[in-house]
């Protein structure tokens, strides 16, 4: 690994571009038995983000650089790693940020199985997602030409949980999740929370039998490391609170 010399700080000039370490955790299953670290040295602008980093090492460096990423800002979830020891979107870490006067490490988000570099296999995640019944189930139909209208107040009820963007930040980032992996984890609670709240929805009572187990909201800790890895904001460890409030009570 090599040296990391000393960086002044980052100039208010967009335009001045600075050297930046990014210390890479490696792993391709054809020919690596264990993960290693490998150090890339890349010209950024300040203004730039770790994403443009990865591009730059993949495009100008060592084309093998394996990572996921399509919309490129913040909406499609594909690019969230561990950078600096914290789960974020590279898409959103803009360099400025970061104290680029040490090396900036990036690895695979942990507690889903790590395919290549910066990959892992996200079917576990989607599982959970998609036990919970994350979708509308309405006994009663609406009029004719009609929608289910809603008040402002009932929306406001859920609101927060239609930001997720299903990037696995903070399934990812829970400690539980880490060395339990029957455990559904804050993004199905968050997705599940969103109609179990929605008042036009007939079936709330599923989901919260669904996350009344032994693998559901109550081996949540409440560490809100959850919360701190949401790159769109959710208070996910309120919202995780609510349903246990919600089981305890019955029906919402």
């Amino acid at each position: 690994m090599s040296q990391v010399l000393e960086e002044a700080p980052v100039s208010n000039d967009p335009t001045q571009t600075f050297t930046v370490t990014m210390i890479i955790r490696r792993f391709d299953p054809d020919v690596d038995a264990e993960p290693h670290w490998q150090d890339f040295d890349v010209e950024m602008l300040p203004t730039e983000r770790v994403l443009d980093a990865l591009h730059k090492i993949k495009w100008e460096q060592d084309g093998s650089l394996t990572f996921r990423r399509s919309c490129a800002h913040g909406v499609c979830g594909s690019d969230a790693m561990r950078i600096n020891g914290r789960n974020r979107l590279a898409c959103k870490t803009l360099i400025k940020d970061l104290d680029i006067s040490k090396p900036i490490y990036v690895e695979a988000i942990k507690g889903l199985p790590l395919e290549k570099d910066l990959v892992v296999d996200m079917e576990p995640f989607f599982d959970s997602y998609r036990e919970v019944q994350p979708f509308l189930m309405a006994d009663s139909k609406p009029g004719a030409g009609k929608e289910r209208l809603q008040s402002a107040a009932d929306r406001a009820r859920f609101d927060d949980t239609t930001k997720c963007i299903l990037c696995a930040a903070c399934t990812s980032s829970c400690p539980v999740f880490w060395t339990d992996g029957q455990y559904f984890g804050p993004a199905a609670i968050v997705n599940a929370h969103r109609f179990i709240f929605d008042s036009r929805d007939d079936h709330a009572q599923v989901r919260l039998d669904i996350l009344n187990d032994k693998e559901g909201v109550w081996r949540c800790r409440t560490t809100f490391n959850c919360t701190e890895a949401c790159p769109r904001g959710i208070q996910v460890t309120k919202a995780i609170a609510e349903v246990k409030q919600a089981i305890m009570r019955g029906k919402p």
